[in-house]
C-alpha cells in the first residue's frame, strides 16, 4: 500500500533522506517515528505527491502520487497544519470537504463524523475559535470524510485531553482493524505509538535505523530487567547492600519501592531466595521487557 524504494531527498546540499526503505501492508497500523529534522515530513510530503524525491520513489496504491493525481482521492492526511476554514463552522467544513472529495450524501456523513468527534453543528462558533483540541478533532473527520485507503495521521493526538486521545486511539484503532484502512502514524506520543502501532520504523538524520514489529524491536534491542518490588521503603537499599555483597559484578538499579536488575547473567529464583532467607520480604517480582520509549531513545542516542 505504501511503499519506500531506495527513496532520497536533497535540499540545499544537505541529504534530507538518505535512500530509505519500508514497506506498509494493507489495514496495518505504521508508526514512522523520529526526533524533530529527521526527514518524516519530507516522507510524507513525498509520499502525498507534494514534492519530488531526488532518487527513488515513494509509492502509494501502487503509484506515485505527483503522477497519478487520480489516485489523491483515496488517501487521506492530518497534518500539523489543521488546513481548516476559520470562518466556517464544524459542519461547513466537513460539508465543503466532503463536496470537494463528491462524497455522496456528504451532509449527513459529515454530521455522523461530527457526533463520533463530539463537535457541535451549530452556526454559532466558527473553527477559527476552536481550541485546539477541537480543531485536532475536526481535523481528523476532515481527514477521513472521503473514506480513504490510505490516512496519514501527523501527530494525531497532539492537543488533546487523555479522554480525546483515547478516543482518537479507537478509532484509528478501528479504521486499521475492520475498515482495512492503511495507516501511517507519526507521534511523539510513544506510549500511543506503542498501544496500537503494528509495525515501528524509525528514522534518524535521513537513515532508517529501525524496522520492524514492536515485538521483534523487543527482542533486538531489550534489556533483560528483572524487577523486584518491596513491601516497605527501607527494603530496596536493604537488599541492594545484600545483593552487591553476594554478587559484586551484579548490575542493579535503584528505584524508589524496587530494584531492577539488568544482569543478564543471573538466576532469578536464587535471587529470591537469598532475599527471603535474610527477611527481606518481597511483594512482587517479574521479569520485563524494555518499552518503545526505551528502545527509541537508546537508537537515537547510539
Amino acid at each position: 500500500m505504501i511503499e519506500a524504494i531506495s527513496c532520497s531527498k536533497i535540499i540545499k546540499g544537505r541529504n534530507i533522506l538518505n535512500d530509505i526503505n519500508f514497506k506498509v501492508n494493507k489495514g496495518s497500523i505504521f508508526g514512522y517515528l523520529g526526533p524533530n529534522g529527521a526527514g518524516k515530513t519530507t516522507t510524507i510530503r513525498i509520499a502525498m505527491g507534494l514534492m519530488k524525491p531526488s532518487s527513488g520513489s515513494l509509492r502509494v496504491l501502487g503509484s506515485d502520487l505527483d503522477k497519478n493525481i487520480d489516485l489523491r482521492g483515496k488517501v487521506g492526511i492530518l497534518t500539523e497544519n489543521s488546513g481548516l476554514y476559520s470562518n466556517l463552522n464544524a459542519l461547513e467544513n466537513l460539508k465543503y470537504f466532503g463536496a470537494l472529495y463528491s462524497v455522496k450524501d456528504f451532509e449527513n456523513k459529515a454530521r455522523h463524523l461530527l457526533d463520533f468527534v463530539s463537535l457541535p453543528y451549530s452556526d454559532d462558533q466558527k473553527a477559527g475559535l476552536f481550541s485546539t483540541g477541537m480543531k485536532r478533532k475536526l481535523s481528523l473527520a476532515k481527514a477521513i470524510i472521503n473514506d480513504p485507503e490510505v490516512l496519514f495521521l501527523d501527530e494525531p493526538t497532539a492537543g488533546l485531553d487523555p479522554e480525546s486521545q483515547k478516543m482518537v486511539r479507537d478509532l484509528i484503532t478501528d479504521l486499521a482493524k475492520n475498515k482495512r484502512i492503511t495507516v501511517f502514524l507519526t507521534s511523539h506520543n510513544l506510549d500511543e505509538v506503542q498501544k496500537i502501532c503494528d509495525h515501528i520504523c524509525i528514522i534518524n538524520r535521513g537513515q532508517i535505523i529501525a524496522d520492524d514489529t514492536l515485538s521483534n524491536l523487543q527482542k533486538i534491542y531489550s534489556r533483560s530487567i528483572f524487577n523486584i518490588k518491596f513491601s516497605s521503603e527501607n527494603m530496596p537499599a536493604k537488599a541492594y547492600d545484600l545483593l552487591k555483597s553476594k554478587y559484586p559484578g551484579l548490575s542493579i538499579e535503584m528505584a524508589e519501592d524496587a530494584l531492577n536488575i539488568t544482569d543478564s547473567n543471573f538466576e532469578t529464583n536464587k535471587i529470591i531466595k537469598l532475599l527471603i532467607e535474610n527477611n527481606i520480604e518481597v511483594k512482587e517480582a517479574a521479569s520485563q521487557k524494555s518499552s518503545l520509549e526505551e528502545i527509541y531513545l537508546n537508537l537515537i542516542r547510539n
